[in-house]
């Protein structure tokens, strides 16, 4: 179920690139996200709404200059929609809570899902294992 954001509350808390990635569907210059090569053990949550998106366990170094990820923590904490922008067709992957863009879902991953999550450092936020969670 999609939650409003209180849009000025969020502009206020976002830098200008986290708004224009998650609000604008906008993307970051690969290989300057600051999660791209980072492997700590943990979760990834979306930048806006904090729902849990994604685990290290499945997170992989696919080369893109993105994070990758073959694998969602639950199908329904995401949705993929047909993305036909820039004369391509893509799957572009947005937070099911509050309807953040994340970034793109390609098949192109490793065995056996085969999947890659290629997600925006600038979507999504990370916690370490077994640190306690903080409200938005």
């Amino acid at each position: 179920m999609t939650t409003a954001v209180d849009k000025e509350e969020a502009r206020k808390r976002l830098t200008p690139l986290q708004w224009h990635v998650t609000q604008e569907k906008g993307t970051e210059r690969p290989f300057t996200g600051c999660y791209d090569k980072f492997y700590q053990k943990g979760t990834y949550a979306c930048i806006v709404c904090d729902q849990e998106l994604f685990s290290s366990d499945t997170k992989y170094d696919s080369g893109c200059g993105w994070p990758a990820f073959n694998e969602v923590l639950d199908q329904g904490r995401i949705k993929l929609t047909k993305d036909t922008s820039h004369n391509k067709v893509r799957t572009e992957v947005t937070c099911s809570k509050c309807d953040a863009h994340l970034g793109h879902v390609f098949s192109d991953g490793p065995k056996p899902a085969g999947k890659r999550f290629c997600i925006n450092s600038a979507s999504i936020n990370f916690h370490s294992a077994g640190e306690e969670k903080s409200s938005v």
